[in-house]
């Protein structure tokens, strides 16, 4: 096994789990929140604002003077710069580390960009209808009744990723030319979808 598997995710269309499941299945690395926490440390930015930029591109300048005033010590190589685009670019940096320590998956972020010459990668994108993405997040938040706040929650998630992906990166979230290959995970459900996705991986490997 020798591929960087890199997957986009509408909200609720269990993109995660798909790609813990692939994970497991190669014995490989996974990484979602945990490479917010690698950048934090490996650029000297403080986490909250890693959280707080997660896949969301902000661009309100009073937040990032004041954000800047804490985040960095002398030293950090990203000081002249907004910090939504320090934040990507350490989070770039470290996708591209991960990727050199061999086989992993790397959920959201825009990973397939960030490895975009990296030819052993597959970009994969995990799509669902509203409907049964809105009946995901219920079983998850079970707390959470409000059939229209879920989907305000769904738009609204789906809306951010979008927005950060166009922006920083060359492509379009979710059409089918920006990715390897683009799956609809209510058809076959996750279990399935995993097997599919296998399957596209062994062929890749092979080839």
């Amino acid at each position: 096994m020798n591929t960087i598997i890199t997957i986009g995710r509408q909200f609720g269309s269990g993109g995660r789990e798909i790609g813990e499941k692939l994970a497991q299945k190669y014995g490989i690395k996974f990484y979602d929140k945990e490479l917010l926490k690698r950048a934090a440390k490996e650029s000297g930015i403080c986490p909250e604002l890693f959280e707080n930029n997660d896949e969301k591109p902000t661009s309100s300048f009073l937040y990032n003077l004041v954000s800047d005033t804490y985040a960095f010590g002398y030293s950090s190589p990203y000081v002249e710069m907004p910090l939504s685009h320090k934040v990507f670019l350490a989070q770039f940096d470290t996708i591209k580390k991960i990727a050199s320590e061999g086989p992993c998956v790397i959920v959201g972020r825009c990973a397939d960009y960030a490895l975009s010459e990296t030819d052993n990668r597959l970009s994969i994108f995990i799509n669902a209808p509203l409907e049964d993405r809105i009946e995901r997040i219920k079983l998850k938040y079970q707390d959470e009744k409000d059939e229209s706040k879920i989907k305000d929650m769904v738009i609204k998630n789906d809306k951010a990723r979008a927005n950060y992906y166009n922006y920083y990166s060359s492509k379009k979230w979710g059409r089918a030319d920006s990715y390897d290959l683009c799956i609809n995970s209510s058809i076959l459900g996750i279990d399935g979808t995993v097997e599919l996705i296998s399957g596209f991986i062994d062929r890749f490997e092979d080839k």
